[in-house]
């Protein structure tokens, strides 16, 4: 299914992704519907700052726009090579000239320097043509990779990245696992607007406004697909209730912002 937006049927494209939206998540990888949204993306406030309605329900920025004094490297106290407050942005550049480079999955990834239980996280994010990176969530920091831990939101550029073509592990994706219900996802180099929630073990994951993901850790289900994937190996892999926030460094350029969270417990 393909719904081209036209200024003069916003209304009715609003009622059509509201439906949409509603129908839940697909478990089909085969058959992910696509909508195709050229606008750019419109922000009522200025970057990096809270709605007085986002305050009042008790969001906090994890993201002031210029500091990454709540953040740090998966493994350690400072904030990775590549990773920089810029632009009013948090921006990952891979082989920056003059700095060494971590070693893979030992400082690269960024993580929250709190954690988290139940939670509402809303960001934005920004990819080059064939970027690749992902939010996680639940991270424990063991003697693996942060995805050994935590269970992970894709963030690609699907037109430009070979795991595109697969709903499974394209955008908006429960990495792996959960195909989103439908391909919400805007162009390289265009913002995208994430959300994340956990309540319990309950988890649903938004793209541009729409419920793309629904699953429900440790539920029949969940351990199906599990076993079935890479995961069954990891058994610290979507176990643990409270965890770090983090953004991957999968060694392409990618740019997150408004980032910002509300507990939920």
């Amino acid at each position: 299914m393909l719904i081209k937006e036209n200024p003069k049927t916003t209304l009715s494209l609003f009622a059509v992704l509201l439906v949409l939206g509603c129908a839940g998540a697909s478990s089909d990888p085969d058959n992910t519907p696509e909508i195709e949204l050229h606008d750019p993306l419109t922000i009522m406030t200025p970057p990096n700052q809270l709605t007085e309605e986002e305050t009042a329900e008790g969001f906090e920025l994890l993201f002031d726009g210029a500091s990454l004094h709540r953040w740090r490297g998966y493994g350690c106290d400072r904030v990775p090579a590549g990773w920089t407050a810029t632009g009013g942005t948090i921006a990952f550049a891979p082989d920056v000239e003059g700095e060494p480079q971590d070693p893979p999955y030992v400082c690269g990834d960024l993580i929250t320097r709190e954690t988290y239980t139940d939670f509402d996280l809303r960001l934005e994010w920004k990819v080059n043509s064939a970027g690749n990176s992902g939010i996680f969530f639940g991270i424990v920091e063991n003697n693996g990779p942060p995805y050994e831990s935590g269970p992970e939101m894709q963030v690609l550029d699907n037109d430009g990245h070979a795991d595109g073509k697969n709903p499974l592990t394209s955008a908006g994706s429960n990495y792996g696992l959960n195909a989103p219900s439908v391909n919400t996802t805007r162009p390289a180099g265009h913002w995208n607007q994430a959300r994340i929630t956990r309540q319990g073990d309950y988890v649903e994951y938004w793209l541009n406004g729409l419920n793309v993901v629904e699953y429900k850790l440790g539920s029949p289900e969940w351990r199906q697909l599990i076993a079935k994937s890479k995961f069954a190996d990891w058994p610290d892999y979507g176990i643990h209730h409270e965890g770090h926030i983090g953004l991957q460094d999968h060694g392409d350029p990618v740019w997150y912002r408004n980032i910002r969270i509300r507990r939920l417990d």
